[in-house]
């Protein structure tokens, strides 16, 4: 099997150990959502999770190296005679990653914002999945790198990091995936996941370029739908499908007036979605640390700050390097 040697990341011993005490916590997280479920619901929704996506911006690898998912996906496809997975497969699993983010971030509004167990059996399910998915190819190609429902959003903020963060999972590549994958080569990802049609209009035609370009409107959708009951599940999905679908509308309608390629248009996207996540999701997270009001402000205002030096950051990158550099 094809092995190539990787820089060894800084602190490794650590990040091992915050591998091992993240899927701890879960186990910790998921008995807690049944025994104590008000009170872990808001620590976890709005306290925890609102940071991911900064995190994310300043570079996926922070929380890839940690993922507790990530680690019993690596335990079980960390194993002899596991096999790498083909191109063709692993493009079919963004589309499923796609499609199981737009299922479950919705549900959050009738089901898991307010539900303990059924988001622990959720969680539950999907570390069965890893791992199963372990069994089946080498290292995190089934999982990590294929269908989970995070990485659409990693590889739209990864594109260009804004702080250099080498993968603490693999010292040596066997090429368990043989393209896209965000931990070998972040900044060529989304010209590996879209492919040759990044060049021109036709990028809205890919899983990738459909999801970033109906990726604000998804966000508007989630923060404006309210939270309700098992009966509000039409209404919820509709709005969110419906707002994607018109984002999606507006993008295409503007590229192609604008003929803007993929390499302009996917980190304004980008910057567009995480802005309006942070506009909705500001207050809350002021409240929820105990913060004074006039911190929501603040906060926005530094948001917006770390979006023009992610978006100078990748002018810089897209203009120093050629197109076809970074897909190969």
């Amino acid at each position: 099997m094809t092995s190539i040697a990787l820089p060894t990341a800084a602190g490794r011993p650590l990040w091992r150990t915050a591998q091992f005490l993240g899927v701890f916590l879960t186990l910790v997280l998921l008995g807690a959502l049944w025994l104590a479920p008000k009170p872990t619901l808001h620590v976890l929704w709005d306290m925890v999770i609102p940071l991911l996506p900064v995190v994310f911006l300043v570079n996926p690898l922070i929380w890839r190296n940690v993922c507790p998912l990530a680690t019993l996906n690596d335990l079980s496809g960390n194993r002899p005679g596991r096999h790498p997975m083909k191109s063709g497969m692993t493009r079919a699993g963004w589309i499923v990653g796609i499609a199981l983010l737009f299922v479950l971030v919705p549900a959050r509004r009738f089901l898991f914002n307010e539900n303990g167990p059924a988001l622990a059996i959720a969680i539950a399910l999907i570390a069965v999945l890893a791992l199963i998915a372990g069994l089946l190819f080498a290292r995190r190609a089934g999982f990590c790198s294929s269908i989970c429902p995070v990485l659409p959003v990693e590889k739209l903020y990864g594109q260009v990091p804004l702080l250099a963060v080498r993968g603490a999972r693999c010292d040596q590549c066997t090429l368990c995936t043989t393209v896209g994958c965000i931990d070998l080569a972040a900044t060529k990802t989304v010209a590996q996941t879209i492919g040759p049609l990044r060049r021109d209009g036709r990028w809205l035609r890919t899983g990738f370029g459909a999801f970033a370009a109906a990726f604000p409107g998804f966000v508007i959708g989630y923060f404006t739908a309210t939270n309700g009951d098992l009966a509000t599940a039409p209404a919820v999905y509709l709005r969110v499908l419906a707002l994607s679908a018109l984002s999606y509308v507006i993008v295409a309608a503007a590229a192609t007036a604008l003929r803007l390629r993929a390499v302009v248009a996917i980190p304004l996207l980008g910057a567009s979605a995480l802005a309006l996540y942070y506009w909705y999701a500001t207050p809350s997270l002021v409240e929820a640390y105990g913060a004074p009001g006039a911190a929501t402000l603040a906060l926005r205002v530094v948001i917006g700050a770390t979006l023009v030096a992610w978006l100078r950051t990748v002018w810089l990158h897209t203009n120093g390097r050629t197109d076809t550099a970074e897909a190969q």
